[in-house]
């Protein structure tokens, strides 16, 4: 799978396959562990199945050179692009279509923007937005959603120097 132009110097961008499903599940439960520790997030292969196609791209960041942040995820260890334990992507983006409730148009949306703790404050987000909007751009998408937690305040800071704006609000009111 050819690297793709990446702009955080030792880093490689790579674009993922259809046999990156297990791979995106573990990105998915971790992304969500380190924001709801004590919660179960094993429903979330339930997404990736649902989700995940050729037209809901995602791509993996890994370090260039040596050790690849083998162990830098825990239980995620193995790569979607080689048998060898340490080549293990430290980032990920996940793309797909969405449809704005008010023109009717379809928009990218990011389902997934995930960097591994240890390479967080280095550009890492930044670059794959950036890639993102390209994608979308070539795409012919006027736009760009996607949905984070209030309580993700880096997630939040991210987004809002990228220039998001908040367009709606997800209210929710708990029955139990």
């Amino acid at each position: 799978m050819p690297n793709l132009n990446f702009p955080v110097k030792g880093y490689s961008l790579r674009r993922g396959s259809s046999l990156d499903k297990a791979l995106l599940v573990k990105f998915i439960q971790k992304t969500y562990q380190e924001l709801f520790p004590d919660q179960d997030f094993s429903h979330l292969a339930q997404t990736v199945e649902q989700y995940f196609s050729s037209d809901t791209p995602v791509w993996w960041v890994y370090q260039e050179g040596g050790e690849q942040g083998a162990g830098s995820m825990g239980e995620i260890t193995q790569s979607p692009f080689t048998s060898h334990p340490s080549l293990v992507p430290i980032a990920c983006l996940w793309a797909g279509n969405a449809i704005d409730q008010v023109t009717g148009s379809r928009h990218a949306h990011i389902f997934l923007l995930y960097v591994v703790p240890s390479h967080r404050r280095q550009g890492i987000g930044k670059a794959l937005m950036q890639h993102l909007e390209k994608w979308a751009k070539q795409r012919g998408d006027r736009q760009i959603g996607l949905q984070v937690f209030t309580i993700n305040t880096p997630a939040l800071n991210l987004y809002q120097q990228l220039g998001y704006q908040t367009q709606s609000l997800w209210m929710i009111k708990s029955l139990y």
